[in-house]
């Protein structure tokens, strides 16, 4: 029995060793990327034959102006007949399109992103009958506007049209492919910049590239500051609910791995 347990317990150590060194090995905690030789438990000795690393995350952010906006508007309608509220919010919807374009919105930027029928059993002073059952319709429909001057506008005659659900604005860029290979090559400036200062730190010669892999966010980056904050919002007359675009940062992220030079 003791035999046994040697047997078992020795390559489980060995292991454990290896991976705990793997962990540390470049500094960046889960960020570190272990050499493919390391992964195998050795059968007759503990050692690890993989060369060090150093892992960093590079970042690198661009400002732009936004050149688009989006904004989801709903229509909610509610009927003790269930074809009643359906015909209702059929009749609202077809008339804020109407009004959206009317407005310059082109048809291929409208598109309807949400439609439900939902049963109420609850009313305004609670439990409903068990023969009463309250029908509310609700259908949104995604709007992209090109022109962000109009974007109060837009919003206005929709209201006025008789959506009565607006769900937020956003604004963005309609083509980011420019800006996301400006922000990678920032990326590559700070990784290296980073992973420098942690080799002199170490004491060590930062040596090539070991390889190169994108954090993946919200279409291949991210932005920060993308909502506008739509605060004391005036719909109908006035020219427009105060709408402002203000500015965006696109951030894209690089994990990076360097060999330590012999």
């Amino acid at each position: 029995m003791q035999k046994v347990f040697s047997r078992i317990v020795f390559p489980l150590l060995g292991a454990a060793l290896i991976i705990g060194t793997l962990f540390m090995a470049g500094g960046a905690g889960w960020l570190a990327a272990p050499n493919a030789q390391a992964q195998a438990v050795p059968t007759a000795s503990i050692s690890v034959a993989a060369p060090g690393t150093i892992t960093v995350v590079g970042e690198g952010k661009v400002s732009l102006k936004p050149d688009i906006a989006r904004v989801t508007i709903g229509v909610e309608t509610v009927n003790v007949s269930v074809q009643e509220a359906t015909a209702a919010n059929k009749t609202i919807v077809e008339a804020v399109l109407a009004a959206l374009q009317a407005e310059g919105v082109a048809e291929s930027d409208l598109r309807t992103t949400g439609f439900s029928v939902f049963a109420e059993r609850y009313g305004p002073e609670g439990m409903l009958p068990d023969n009463e059952v309250r029908y509310r319709v609700s259908n949104s429909v995604s709007v992209t506007i090109r022109d962000l001057d109009k974007v109060g506008a837009i919003i206005d005659v929709a209201v006025d049209a008789g959506a009565n659900n607006i769900y937020g604005v956003e604004f963005a860029l309609d083509d980011t492919s420019v800006a996301q290979s400006d922000a990678r090559s920032a990326a590559i400036a700070n990784g290296l910049q980073k992973a420098t200062e942690l080799a002199e730190l170490s004491g060590v010669s930062l040596g090539r590239v070991v390889s190169i892999s994108e954090v993946i966010g919200a279409g291949g980056g991210y932005y920060a500051g993308t909502f506008s904050e739509m605060a004391r919002m005036g719909f109908g007359g006035g020219g427009g609910a105060p709408i402002a675009p203000g500015q965006l940062d696109l951030v894209m992220q690089l994990q990076i791995v360097y060999a330590i030079a012999e």
